[in-house]
This record gives C-alpha cells, structure tokens and sequence, in this order.
C-alpha cells in the first residue's frame, strides 16, 4: 500500500473515534428509565399451556411466582452491582424489578402447575383440567 492510502486510513479512523466520542457525549450511555421486562412466549398443545420468560442473569432464588384467582404473576429483581471503583461507560443491559402477569384460562389446573429454569429460561407448565384446584405459591425447580 502506498502511504498515501496508509494515511487516508489512519485519518478515517481517527474520524471515526472522534464522532463516536462526540456522540457519546451527547447521546445518554445510561438509561435508567426502563426497568427490566422479561419477554415471554406462550404455547398451547392439547393438554398444557406452557409459558416461557427469558431470565438471563437471575437465579430462581430471585425468582418468585404466585398464582391467585386464575392471575399467574411471575416478580423478581435483576440487578447490576459495581466495586466502588468502577463506572458505567455504557449500559445497554436493563436492570430493575419486574412483574409479569398472565390472566389464566378456566381449564388450567393450577395446582399441578410446574416450574422449571434452566439456563436463563423459566418454563411454566400448566396441565388442562375439569378439575380446578387453586394454589398459592408454585416452588420453581
């Protein structure tokens, strides 16, 4: 390459770093605005609905699921824990307390409902049923 190009490039470069910082200086790096809100999916076969949230960086203990006149309510708390001598230069990742709740069909045996998370996913199994029971807590496992 000839030193023309080498030079064009290295300015281009030095271009680039320098409207990344000017845009960071600018546009906010930290939004605390938004909480946390885990994005779920919600399956059906002929005998369970099954519901899926994406939990990435909680473990169950911070998990807590309650289930009350048919309201299936899944609350916990993701946080970000900095040393003192560390900053946020950028966060993108959401941290806060959430809830999510799932207004549940009649057919839905709440007492037989499973809760399983592995691997930053909480899967909630709900079987159809005639026979309707109600519980109050559901252990996840």
């Amino acid at each position: 390459m000839s030193e023309f190009t080498i030079d064009i490039e290295k300015q281009l470069t030095k271009l680039g770093k320098d409207l990344q910082d000017f845009v960071e200086r600018i546009v906010p790096l930290e939004d605390k605005g938004h909480d946390f809100t885990p994005v779920c999916d919600i399956i059906e076969s002929d005998e369970t609905f099954v519901i899926k949230l994406d939990l990435p960086g909680l473990s169950k203990k911070e998990i807590n699921i309650a289930l009350k006149e048919h309201v299936l309510t899944v609350k916990g708390e993701r946080t970000e824990e900095l040393d003192d001598s560390e900053v946020f230069r950028r966060q993108e990742r959401s941290t806060g307390v959430f809830s999510r709740s799932f207004a549940l069909p009649e057919n839905v045996n709440a007492a037989e409902t499973d809760a399983v998370f592995r691997n930053g996913v909480l899967s909630i199994t709900m079987p159809k049923s005639d026979v309707l029971n109600d519980s109050k807590s559901i252990p996840i496992k």
